[in-house]
Parts: C-alpha cells; sequence; structure tokens
C-alpha cells in the first residue's frame, strides 16, 4: 500500500530533473526555480525563455504526468495557492532564499522546505516497500551501507543506530572498499545504498557488487527510475524540493534521515525488549565516559 496524498508537482519536477533529456530538462530547471513563471507565461513565451520549442513544453508536461500546458498550469496555480494560505503567516512562502532575504526570512523558507519534504515523503511513503526493507534488514547478520557528500552522513546515522541495538553494521570508508566488502559474503547480508540523485556512480556500483554477491540490496533515493533503483531489491523515496543551496544537499538530507528514522523504528519493534535493553545497556556505558 503506498501512501495515500498526491505527490506535490515541484518534488516531481524535482525528481525527474536528473533522467530528463536536455531540451526537458532546461524547461524542468527554469519550472524548479521559479514555480510562478508557468502560471505567468504563455506555452510559447515559456519555450522562448527555455529556448526550446513549444512541442518539446507539451513532452515536458506529459513527462511530468499531465496532458498538456493548460492542466500543468491549473494544478501548479493550486499548489502555489495552498502553500501559500499554509505558510505565509511564518513569512515563509517561496521556495527561493534571495540575496535580499533577511536571515530571519531564509531561516523560515529553508524550515518549510523541510517540513515539506518531511510531509510529502511520509504522505507518499509504500509502506509494503518499507515493510519488505525491514524484513530484509531484520533477516540478516551484517548490514552494509554507502553513500557519498551529504548521504555519507545519513549513512553513517543508521549504522550509528543499527550498532546502538546490537545489530552488526558496517559503512565502508571508500568506494574500493564498499565494493570489495559487498562481495564478500559469509552471513546473510543487505546493503543500503543513499543517493538523493540515484546516479552517484559509486553508490550504484556498491549495490551492484552486493546484489552480484548475493546480498539483497535497498536503495534510498528521491529518483524513481535511476540506475541505484535498478540495483535495489527494494527501494525507498523521498520527495524533496532544494532550494538554492542545493549544493549543501539540505532539503534532501532532512527527508532521507525522515526514512532512516522508519527504517530503525520498524526494525526495533521487531525486536522490542532486546532493542529497549540495548539503548540502555549503551546509553549508561556512554554516560561513564562524561566524567
Amino acid at each position: 500500500m503506498t501512501g495515500g496524498g498526491t505527490m506535490s508537482i515541484q518534488s516531481t519536477i524535482e525528481a525527474a530533473v536528473s533522467t530528463l533529456p536536455p531540451s526537458l530538462a532546461r524547461i524542468a530547471h527554469v519550472v524548479r526555480e521559479n514555480p510562478s513563471v508557468v502560471i505567468e507565461k504563455t506555452i510559447n513565451d515559456l519555450a522562448e525563455e527555455c529556448h526550446t520549442s513549444v512541442a518539446s513544453v507539451v513532452r515536458f508536461c506529459r513527462a511530468i504526468g499531465f496532458s498538456g500546458y493548460a492542466p500543468l498550469r491549473m494544478a501548479l496555480a493550486a499548489e502555489l495557492g495552498k502553500e501559500s494560505a499554509q505558510f505565509s503567516a511564518r513569512g515563509a512562502f517561496g521556495s527561493e532564499i534571495s540575496e535580499k532575504d533577511s536571515l530571519r526570512e531564509a531561516v523560515s523558507k529553508i524550515a518549510a522546505l523541510e517540513l515539506l519534504a518531511i510531509e510529502e515523503t511520509v504522505t507518499q511513503l509504500d509502506f509494503d516497500a518499507l515493510e519488505t526493507a525491514i524484513d530484509a534488514i531484520d533477516r540478516s547478520d551484517r548490514v552494509l551501507l554507502y553513500g557519498l557528500g551529504a548521504s555519507r552522513f545519513v549513512a553513517e546515522d543508521l549504522t550509528h543506530k543499527l550498532l546502538r541495538v546490537g545489530r552488526n553494521a558496517h559503512m565502508p570508508t571508500d568506494p574500493h572498499e564498499a565494493v570489495a566488502v559487498s562481495v564478500l559474503h559469509t552471513v546473510p547480508t543487505v546493503a543500503i545504498g543513499f543517493s538523493h540523485s540515484g546516479a552517484t556512480l559509486e553508490t550504484v556500483r556498491f549495490l551492484e557488487a552486493a546484489r552480484a554477491g548475493g546480498a539483497a540490496t535497498i536503495a534510498v533515493t528521491s529518483a524513481k527510475d535511476s540506475p541505484l533503483t535498478r540495483m535495489a531489491d527494494h527501494s525507498l523515496f523521498t520527495e524533496v524540493r532544494e532550494s538554492t543551496f542545493r549544493a549543501g544537499a539540505m532539503v534532501s538530507r532532512i527527508a532521507q534521515l525522515t526514512l532512516v528514522d522508519c527504517l530503525f523504528i520498524g526494525v526495533a519493534k521487531r525486536r522490542y525488549a532486546e532493542t529497549v535493553d540495548a539503548l540502555q545497556r549503551t546509553r549508561e556505558a556512554a554516560h561513564a565516559l562524561r566524567g
């Protein structure tokens, strides 16, 4: 069973950007930067701004699930209106952070995006996929986790959580080690790869090697049709709209951490008494180091 909500148009565009052909990707970038452009401009104006054809704009609409430009305009106007009402009271409406924003306005905007990421990720969460991923982790005797950049910090977070409850979790330190350890299976193993784009080469190769070696594989990504998901037995998806400062991977990190907590809670609940006991003992052991 999947989540009951509808994925937002802006999150759909964000997730699709890396998989679209160049002419459609240009349109996606323009709309992602300023969604209001669809409402303010005719299809001819948008095609001209994106240095492409009207036919390409129509193909872009179809690629994100709309029959044409008019239905996209109507749906996006409704979505932007709803978000304006939801966040204007906080002074947080508008996804982009500008140079003119005060610190308070910038913080409000990024907080709004992070709240949306959590809400949309959970609303769209495929609970059947989550359950099967939890089954794979629970049945395994070894969990391998890997990610690069901001995704590395997310992989570290789940590694730490699993170690705290007595699970054999390991996060390789570099791509060569990741591939090497992923092919050595002396016990039932599950490999989890984290990549917002779903196209990080090293992470894709990690899951590919793990799967070839017989491990169960899990992808955590925003890209539903990506190299990473093609290497995964189970895929969990984030719904994200990054801010202007995309290189900082702020919002995508928050959405991935939400899925990490969902996975951990699911695994922990399978062995509730053991989990509570392990958390208490590790907390007490760590407390002794505080002096």
